[in-house]
């Protein structure tokens, strides 16, 4: 199949400023174009661009400072002008991607520029050993439709709470509060106790394809991503630490609820991502991530600049359909409602059933 011509390819050096003018023209807002870009639409996967503060590219900052050298870049190019880009964020200890960014500037097939961009990173992570391939995206401007055209199965939906900075942070409680409330930083010994409350919290299905394991809850913090959600590829920009809170007396060996917890190094909102049992109130919890963030922020700050506020982009955290009334105790401590997204993934490998032996009968 061909589109007027055009070739997917690796991105060059040499296309970067190109690239740079299409990321931004697909988060620009459409009432602060220029002139000159009115006429030019671009879609793209749809995160939140509704509050100036908070926009994709903003985020994820395309492409010079959210690069790495393992991740793939993919053009669309015809007639030596670049009208589409797909980015992907590579997870090598885990053998996944995330697409982070999909643009194609729209005169008429902008649909198949996408599709054919999703397919020839489809083929070339399969090449490439990935195991599954992830994205998430608003469900508009066709984004859920081409994805399940190109084989994704959508597992999940995700809403987007944004809480801003003129919000005041709690501070932070001391040793003995801490202690009584019983929450401490997670260890790798915590492994098997987060995989019970990550499957306490999660349905079976959902469980299934996301298919963590023991090392990868045995990983907390120092950048690490699991769990997944739809803005965890910001965490490449952040200090990542992770605190549980343990199930009162006579359950003490299990967790109650889990918090990550982003500290934002660069131009960008911190993150909060909170995994609890149905029945317990993660208020308490919630409240020590505010204050983690307060604290580590401030000091951050003053390190750089001490006339600047270490908490000026606010705070950002997601919560999954089924995780309800998580998102209730999240705005009764100031987060408010952003943005829906849906969660996709494709798996590029073929499951196969395990050999097991079972009981013979004489």
């Amino acid at each position: 199949m061909s589109v007027r011509g055009g070739r997917v390819r690796m991105a060059r050096l040499t296309d970067l400023a190109a690239l740079g003018e299409l990321s931004r023209l697909s988060h620009a807002p459409a009432d602060g174009r220029s002139s000159a870009d009115r006429s030019v639409r671009v879609r793209s996967l749809g995160l939140p661009v509704s509050v100036s503060a908070v926009s994709a590219f903003s985020l994820f900052r395309m492409p010079l400072g959210a690069f790495q050298p393992h991740d793939p870049l993919y053009v669309f190019e015809e007639g030596r002008r670049l009208s589409g880009l797909a980015r992907v964020e590579r997870e090598g200890s885990r053998d996944e991607w995330t697409i982070v960014e999909l643009d194609a500037v729209d005169h008429g097939d902008a649909g198949d520029i996408r599709l054919r961009l999703v397919q020839h990173l489809l083929r070339d992570g399969g090449k490439r050993g990935a195991s599954r391939v992830h994205v998430a995206c608003a469900d508009e401007g066709g984004n859920v439709e081409l994805f399940m055209q190109a084989g994704f199965a959508r597992y999940g939906e995700e809403r987007i709470l944004f809480r801003p900075a003129d919000a005041p942070l709690p501070e932070m409680p001391d040793g003995s509060a801490v202690r009584t409330a019983m929450m401490r930083p997670a260890d790798p010994l915590d492994a098997l106790a987060l995989s019970r409350l990550y499957l306490v919290a999660t349905p079976a299905p959902v469980a299934r394809l996301e298919g963590y394991r023991l090392p990868d809850w045995e990983r907390q913090g120092s950048h690490w991503r699991v769990p997944r959600s739809a803005l965890t590829p910001i965490l490449r920009f952040a200090d990542v630490e992770a605190f549980v809170e343990l199930c009162p007396p006579p359950a003490t060996d299990e967790l109650a609820a889990f918090i990550q917890v982003g500290v934002a190094k660069e131009d960008q909102p911190h993150y909060l991502r909170v995994i609890c049992r149905p029945d317990h109130d993660p208020t308490a919890l919630i409240e020590f991530g505010l204050a983690i963030v307060g604290e580590r922020s401030a000091s951050g700050s003053s390190r750089r600049d001490s006339h600047q506020h270490g908490h000026q982009h606010g705070i950002l955290s997601v919560v999954r359909t089924y995780e309800s009334p998580l998102d209730n105790r999240l705005e009764e401590c100031g987060f408010g409602h952003l943005a829906d997204v849906s969660l996709l993934m494709r798996e590029t490998l073929v499951r196969v059933a395990e050999p097991a032996l079972v009981p013979a009968v004489r």
